[in-house]
């Protein structure tokens, strides 16, 4: 019978957008992370009467045919790459992008990785760092005896050192876009990579066309929306449970076929 089959599909599916929905609401609070979205495609018919075939030798068009699906699967899971809300931390160090823009981040392999998360810190030798100690492209080293870090909306970093009176520019941040974010590549640790489906990294200084600008002192918290997710659990867990029972049917019904006595 089919229709275990197809119901089973439905299964997988809603399992899997199940598992979407999970990862979304076990991230609500991780600092600049992006939403996903599950979304489905039906499978291929089989056609037992076209639609438009003739009827009859005086040229009857049947209007819709007999098609029956075979089920659903996953056609993508996309990110939702809306802007999150900025959260005050007082952290002189933190940052957020308000607008388009990845804060660039290099890797141990060499390679430039993009995130969101703001929430830098300084290292031993005072070059601004991710939470993992990546550094944070360009490279921007602050002086010993630092009293003070003022970071503009164009991302000009300014120490003031020991007594002085007057700040010192001490590097230049820069952000990177890209024409497709949702086609980032997802690594981990609050890190994207650059994909054939995002398009190479246009980088520039915050605050230019198409760019947009660094807050100090704040970070962008995650864009999950918990009334929505808790809304899709509920639709994904009801659509999983009758696709259950679609199974359950279909079973009895093959029980009552096989148990007929002619």
């Amino acid at each position: 019978m089919q229709a275990l089959r197809t119901a089973a599909t439905g299964m997988a599916a809603q399992q899997l957008n199940v598992e979407v929905i999970s990862n979304n609401i076990a991230n609500m609070n991780t600092v600049g992370f992006k939403r996903q979205s599950a979304v489905f495609e039906d499978l291929l018919y089989q056609t037992y009467e076209a639609p438009g075939s003739q009827s009859s030798d005086s040229g009857n068009i049947v209007p819709t045919g007999v098609q029956i699906g075979a089920g659903v699967k996953a056609g993508s899971v996309y990110r939702i790459t809306g802007q999150g809300t900025l959260t005050n931390t007082g952290n002189a160090l933190d940052m957020a992008v308000n607008g388009p823009g990845y804060f660039q981040v290099l890797l141990p392999s060499g390679e430039t990785a993009y995130t969101r998360a703001g929430n830098f810190s300084a290292n031993d030798q005072g070059q601004i760092v991710t939470a993992d100690g990546y550094l944070v492209q360009p490279t921007i080293a602050l002086p010993a005896n630092t009293t003070n870090i003022t970071i503009s909306q164009t991302g000009q970093v300014q120490a003031t050192v020991g007594n002085a009176t007057a700040p010192t520019v001490v590097g230049q941040m820069q952000l990177a876009t890209f024409l497709n974010d949702a086609g980032l590549d997802a690594v981990g640790n609050n890190l994207f990579m650059e994909s054939a489906g995002s398009g190479p990294a246009t980088a520039g200084n915050p605050g230019n066309p198409g760019f947009g600008v660094v807050m100090q002192g704040y970070t962008e918290a995650s864009n999950v929306d918990p009334v929505t997710e808790i809304t899709n659990l509920i639709i994904a867990q009801r659509a999983y449970e009758m696709n259950s029972k679609v199974v359950t049917t279909a079973d009895q019904m093959l029980s009552t076929a096989v148990s007929t006595k002619t």
